[in-house]
């Protein structure tokens, strides 16, 4: 490889080990390596307060910009299964920095799997939980989804249909 190429930082993508998403971060920062940890506040109640947390967005995902002579450093911690290499740069930025901007602006924000109509489904929870279904339609509140392709997951924010326009 272009010794220049080696000294140009690109976008990673570390695939951690279970629940390692903060603690590779942390390891990250120690060695100059800045990462990206899209995440959202989960809100529990307990019997007598309210506790915060602040869960990944991605579970087991860590993106990082570095250059690729870092990877061998991330490979060295114990957090990380795999560092995977983003062939696509532009449209990955483009696509993690919609979502970062989502975040930003503090909108309701979840990651869901993609469920359109005409598709089977599992109810997963309330009193009909485990029956399964075909989606006829969704309405209400529309969910748009902010696409992260490279990691085939997705991110759903609901907002009202007359905040949105068709795309020609």
């Amino acid at each position: 490889m272009d010794s220049h190429l080696e000294t140009q930082p690109i976008w990673f993508v570390a695939h951690t080990r279970p629940r390692c998403e903060k603690k590779l971060a942390t390891f990250c920062r120690s060695k100059d390596i800045e990462p990206t940890l899209p995440c959202y506040t989960s809100v529990k109640k307990y019997d007598s307060k309210i506790v915060e947390f602040e869960k990944p967005l991605f579970p087991n995902y860590v993106f990082l910009k570095m250059c690729p002579h870092q990877k061998r450093t991330i490979l060295q911690s114990d957090y990380v299964a795999n560092v995977l290499d983003v062939f696509d740069q532009q449209t990955f930025e483009n696509q993690l920095q919609e979502i970062l901007r989502a975040l930003d602006l503090d909108i309701e924000l979840q990651v869901e799997p993609q469920i359109t109509e005409g598709q089977m489904v599992q109810i997963k929870s309330g009193p009909m939980r485990g029956m399964e279904g075909i989606v006829e339609s969704r309405t209400g509140r529309v969910c748009v989804t902010l696409r992260l392709d490279f990691i085939g997951e997705a991110a759903v924010v609901k907002l009202d249909a007359c905040d949105l326009e068709l795309v020609a």
